[in-house]
């Protein structure tokens, strides 16, 4: 197995190419993040953040370039294998945490698993295990409207590593908290990391936090630079 959790070689991606409007958003950006490692990137909005988190995350595809999970080239993969190891390998967690909100805290956990043909039992044990982890496995049976943003927050931390992922990728996490409760929230988020060994690439406009990373990078006219 790689000792890079993930690898983004020379990514591009252009949108409208060659049409009125053409955006140029990554221009040969390129990354390396090692197993255990969390990395800080940090930019202002619109400098393709997202962009390049959901080609990482396999939910967007390159113009040109390798994305490269567990050593494993996904560029090269069909749409099956490719939603395969989305499902598998990496959590994603947005700005807002997106529950399902007609089902509990626990369930929101458990659901993830469970059409990753984890059996229900045990489904359910991760499950509160993770939420014991991040503080909230008491308000597992509150549906996410009953709970705080913190709280929903925490939540969808678990749910994204439900299925043990080896990679995290989060976009703006606690951009949607108060300065208190996003420190509080992104510190259950790294210890959650740490605990279970993953590795994370986390976007975020918050330099204090960005320094509490194994490192930052930056985009930088549609490249990754090191801070």
């Amino acid at each position: 197995m790689s000792d890079m959790a993930l690898v983004l070689d020379g990514i591009c991606k252009t949108y409208n190419a060659n049409k009125p409007g053409e955006v140029r958003v990554l221009s040969d950006a390129s990354l390396s993040i090692a197993r255990g490692e969390v990395v800080a990137l940090v930019a202002p909005s619109g400098a393709g953040n997202s962009t390049l988190l959901h080609i990482a995350g396999l939910l967007d595809t390159p113009d040109r370039g390798a994305v490269l999970v567990d050593g494993v080239d996904m560029t090269r993969l069909g749409d099956r294998a490719r939603t395969s190891a989305r499902r598998g390998q990496i959590g994603f967690v947005y700005q807002f945490h997106h529950l399902l909100p007609e089902f509990s805290a626990l369930e929101n956990v458990v659901l993830p698993q469970l059409a990753n043909a984890v059996p229900a039992k045990e489904a359910e044990a991760r499950a509160r295990d993770l939420l014991g982890r991040v503080g909230v496995v008491a308000r597992a049976d509150h549906r996410p409207a009953a709970l705080s943003g913190g709280e929903q927050q925490r939540v969808a931390f678990c749910r994204a590593l439900a299925n043990s992922p080896s990679l995290l990728l989060a976009d703006e996490p606690t951009g949607n908290l108060d300065p208190t409760t996003s420190d509080q929230v992104f510190a259950a988020l790294i210890a959650l990391v740490r605990d279970t060994g993953l590795s994370a690439l986390i976007a975020t406009h918050n330099l204090d936090l960005a320094r509490r990373m194994d490192r930052m990078v930056r985009m930088q006219d549609g490249q990754i630079k090191a801070v």
